[in-house]
């Protein structure tokens, strides 16, 4: 399965098809539909095109540090960039955006920046470490992560969790953005 949603970092890939040491090739790392809205397609490593990566869901693609397409996705950019300006007080400007973005996934070293929280604080849709695992946060429940869907819910834990979302987008979940779930969520 290859997920709902595939994102754009760029090229990022090598003329063969694998991919490189780079992980992404611009800041601007988006969540995009499956389909191009003009019915193009280009494959999924194509020479001189973008890299295609896909996730499970909009949440995981969230978590990962992407945020919706202007283009293809226009409605939850929309939703998404008034969510930002609720949770910063800022308009929503696509570069400072991505920059904010950029600063919060990942480090020069190309590690995954992760904050801690009380889990109780927490926006639904957030995800967290949790045993070794990573899990989405909904209700009074944690989702664990699999490739194929999420699992059975376990209770939400309490006190400081480590969280996976980059700050900023946990600000926007909180704000109010709601992604787009995989139907294994029961909602």
């Amino acid at each position: 399965m290859r997920g709902l949603f595939t994102g754009n970092r760029g090229i990022i890939h090598r003329p063969d098809g694998t991919l490189g040491t780079a992980r992404w090739s611009h800041k601007h790392w988006l969540v995009c539909t499956l389909t191009h809205p003009k019915g193009r397609y280009h494959g999924p490593m194509p020479d001189r095109g973008w890299s295609a990566l896909f996730f499970l869901d909009e949440a995981v693609a969230l978590t990962a540090g992407h945020r919706p397409c202007h283009y293809c996705r226009r409605d939850a950019y929309r939703a998404w960039a008034a969510a930002w300006a609720r949770a910063t007080g800022a308009p929503p400007e696509r570069m400072a955006m991505d920059s904010a973005l950029h600063h919060a996934r990942v480090t020069r070293t190309r590690q995954q920046v992760r904050h801690q929280a009380e889990c109780d604080t927490l926006p639904d849709y957030s995800f967290i470490l949790w045993n070794d695992r990573a899990h989405m946060v909904h209700t009074d429940a944690l989702h664990p992560y699999t490739p194929d869907g999420y699992g059975t819910p376990v209770p939400r834990p309490k006190g400081k969790v480590i969280v996976l979302t980059p700050a900023p987008t946990v600000n926007v979940l909180a704000a109010g953005y709601v992604p787009l779930r995989h139907p294994s969520v029961e909602v």
